[in-house]
């Protein structure tokens, strides 16, 4: 698209499709990062109770029993790995993902930076190739390794070249939505599956499993800087919802989420659309410093995460209704304003 046309559409209405556009390219992205860590730790580190991996639990923490169970009626735990890799018929699987991301990215392609583009092009080609042979257990570790590089490749692009406009607060608010939503379905699975039948919050815990909760999150080199000594569900399920300079914690991403909300309140004709946003998400981050963990996992963890959970949807769904409404809006059209 030569320069004219991109000087043209910096002075009109950021399209409504863009913003949706936007928000989902950063979120699929953010998704596949951490299906492709969780695959990888999962594979190296968790155990069910025979000693064998515990692939069954990604299927809990994405909530695809029933998907996993109509595609592979006969299948066992193992079968979880082709069905987050290349299943097709899996909207969450990496392949899935991948259109998903092209997709998005081609319905923006005025709005991304060349380098962006260039990479996503052959980032998400070499994903669509992906085949049976490419998800060998003797293959899986390399191949989710290289998935987590490009990704943070992808980001790194994103931060030095997008221009810092309204698309820019969308993908940014579609990042630190999925951050919220992947870091609380982490929490909430993982710690139950790793408390030991009848033991009480706070006992003795096996390390290297719940380790693995940190490496899952990629906060093990974090929490080690902060925590050197003691290892205690508490401890981990607070740095992981609560703690600030985590950047992969509940909490930091909320903050984030906020910060976006409070940029795009300042544009032209936009706060009124962003304060009942800002009013849902006070809700949860006032709940959240308002406990401590141990407060949190006394009171019932699953519930607060499954709370938290029913939340997101809820804040996703009314950025969806504000910004880009199933029937467009004449507030809607001139709200979202590209600034040159």
């Amino acid at each position: 698209m030569g320069h004219g046309i991109m000087m043209e559409l910096a002075h009109f209405p950021l399209l409504s499709r863009y913003a949706e556009c936007m928000m989902w390219l950063a979120r699929y992205m953010e998704r596949m990062e951490n299906l492709a860590r969780l695959l990888e730790v999962t594979e190296t580190f968790v155990r069910d109770a025979e000693g064998q991996t515990a692939w069954d639990s990604i299927v809990s923490i994405n909530s695809d029993e029933n998907l996993f169970s109509r595609l592979h009626p006969d299948g066992t735990s193992a079968d979880a790995v082709p069905f987050y890799v290349t299943e097709i018929g899996n909207p969450g699987s990496i392949r899935s993902m991948a259109h998903a991301i092209r997709e998005n990215a081609r319905a923006v392609r005025p709005l991304v930076s060349t380098e962006l583009w260039t990479h996503l092009n052959v980032f998400t080609r070499w994903l669509l190739e992906l085949d049976e042979t490419s998800v060998q257990t003797s293959s899986l570790s390399g191949l989710c390794g290289r998935i987590r590089q490009e990704c943070q490749t992808h980001y790194g692009i994103a931060e030095g070249t997008l221009y810092r406009d309204q698309a820019w607060l969308f993908y940014r608010l579609g990042k630190h939505l999925e951050g919220c939503d992947q870091i609380t379905r982490l929490v909430d699975i993982r710690y139950h599956m790793l408390l030991p039948q009848g033991e009480v919050p706070g006992s003795a815990i096996d390390i290297t499993q719940w380790t693995s909760v940190l490496r899952s999150a990629a906060a093990h080199h974090s929490f080690r800087r902060l925590r050197p000594v003691t290892v205690t569900p508490a401890n981990i399920v607070g740095f992981l919802l609560k703690n600030e300079g985590f950047p992969r914690s509940l909490s930091s991403n909320l903050r984030q989420i906020d910060d976006v909300l409070s940029l795009l309140a300042n544009h032209a004709g936009l706060y009124g659309l962003c304060a009942p946003l800002q009013e849902c998400l006070d809700e949860l981050r006032t709940t959240l410093s308002d406990q401590t963990a141990g407060d949190i996992i006394l009171r019932g963890l699953h519930d607060y995460m499954s709370w938290v959970q029913t939340r997101l949807a809820s804040t996703q769904n009314a950025i969806a209704d504000t910004f880009w409404p199933s029937v467009p809006t004449a507030v809607t059209q001139v709200a979202l304003q590209v600034q040159e």
